[in-house]
């Protein structure tokens, strides 16, 4: 261990709560103010608090952008205890000389498990049919109580074939013995596709051929509404769609009418436009599953996430070097 001096210890801040084995292990390097009370900053007290901070470890939902970076000239580290980075304005940060890191890997197998849960309940209609029977309705079995649609032997389409995608595509192909389609900027390697028994198509056939459609895209500018009511159109009104890649990519009150009016049959999702607000529509149709953004929610995979959130600052801070960037300032800031 380093042993340092208060004066020689740089200053970090952890702007929400994370385990306290974490929080201990940062301060055997840095002096750290802690947000233990788990408040959620406005972007002028986020400002605040980081005044005199070389670092800061962020959750996903606290904006780095031009003007926090000018009014924090000795920040020179954000570490995102998340996969996603769209809350980094990655041109300010190269400008500014900033570096961005993420938390990539530790949370794929995790996150792709709740992927598989999300469709599974959706297409059975776990929590709809819980639902009724907690409200005391059930009284007789009926032959047609609740039947869903099958999943495994159907043809699920993935938009979006990362690590996350990737590993989707494997417990859907090996596991449930399904037909995989994906559609992705850029096509896979072909020893890749083998892996996954996943095959590229355009995304028009993607969306008119999925049973199931699984979105696992980052979020961009690009990427805004790549959902929405012209897409949901072309997709069977027998299919179920699944969002754990981030709100905004899919029309919430487009999807919330499509699934109104029978035009789909079930949606799974655990990410919202605007979250932790969600649109009321999707709160008022039975033939959805709602979960509050837990998909690498076990306890393991987010000490991880929280630990290499951790060695980003301490890599970088200490020795020059982070260990996930997810960016390269040409001039870092000193």
């Amino acid at each position: 261990m380093e042993h340092r001096s208060a004066a020689q210890r740089p200053a970090i801040l952890v702007a929400r709560r994370i385990f306290p084995s974490t929080l201990q292990r940062l301060r055997q390097h840095f002096e750290v103010e802690a947000n233990d009370a788990d408040e959620e900053w406005s972007p002028p007290q986020l400002i605040e608090r980081l005044q005199g901070k070389a670092g800061v470890l962020l959750t996903g939902t606290q904006r780095v952008d031009a003007a926090l970076l000018a009014a924090c000239p000795q920040l020179r580290i954000a570490a995102n205890m998340t996969v996603g980075y769209n809350n980094f304005d990655l041109a300010a940060m190269d400008a500014a000389g900033v570096v961005g890191t993420n938390t990539p890997d530790v949370l794929t197998e995790t996150t792709a498990d709740f992927g598989m849960a999300l469709l599974l309940a959706a297409a059975r209609r776990v929590t709809e049919s819980e639902r009724f029977l907690r409200a005391g309705q059930w009284t007789r079995w009926t032959v047609d109580l609740f039947a869903g649609a099958e999943v495994h032997a159907t043809t699920l389409g993935i938009l979006g074939m990362g690590r996350i995608g990737q590993a989707i595509a494997r417990r859907a192909a090996h596991g449930f013995g399904m037909r995989v389609l994906y559609h992705n900027r850029r096509r896979l390697d072909p020893a890749i596709e083998a892996d996954c028994r996943a095959t590229w198509v355009d995304k028009g056939t993607l969306l008119r051929e999925a049973d199931h459609l699984m979105l696992v895209l980052p979020y961009t500018p690009a990427n805004h509404h790549i959902i929405g009511a012209a897409e949901l159109a072309q997709m069977k009104p027998s299919a179920v769609l699944v969002n754990l890649a981030r709100g905004g990519i899919v029309d919430d009150a487009a999807l919330a009418q499509a699934l109104r009016e029978g035009r789909l049959a079930a949606a799974g999702l655990d990410v919202f436009e605007g979250e932790p607000n969600v649109h009321p529509g999707l709160l008022e149709v039975p033939n959805v599953v709602l979960t509050p953004h837990i998909a690498s929610a076990t306890l393991r995979t987010r000490q991880a996430m929280a630990d290499l959130a951790a060695d980003n600052l301490i890599g970088y801070l200490l020795h020059g070097r982070a260990l996930t960037p997810v960016n390269h300032p040409p001039q870092p800031r000193a």
